[in-house]
């Protein structure tokens, strides 16, 4: 049984899909690609970052704690850490499920 691999892709794909898809250059594509992620950092570490219909994102902070190696059962510091959250919509949610 075959094991389902993730459809990844990078900003590069993501460019080349709009460009296709709106008859834009790919340099204009890359840029607004670009652009835009780079807002979406900008505005995720300030604060909970909601964009509707779509998902919200939110950097979480966890705390130290005490970790262990199942090899040996050494017990470890784990440093704290920041994390981010990501809640996709309802309305994306049901998209997804009817495909």
């Amino acid at each position: 049984m075959p094991k389902n691999k993730p459809n990844n892709f990078n900003k590069k794909e993501i460019s080349k899909k709009i460009s296709k898809n709106t008859g834009l250059p790919i340099s204009y594509t890359s840029e607004i690609v670009d652009d835009f992620i780079l807002n979406l950092k900008s505005q995720i570490k300030s604060k909970e970052t909601i964009i509707k219909n779509f998902a919200k994102f939110k950097v979480m902070e966890k705390s130290e704690r005490i970790g262990r190696n199942p090899r040996n059962n050494k017990a470890y510091k784990i440093a704290k850490a920041k994390t981010l959250s990501f809640v996709v919509s309802k309305i994306l949610s049901k998209k997804i499920k009817n495909l």
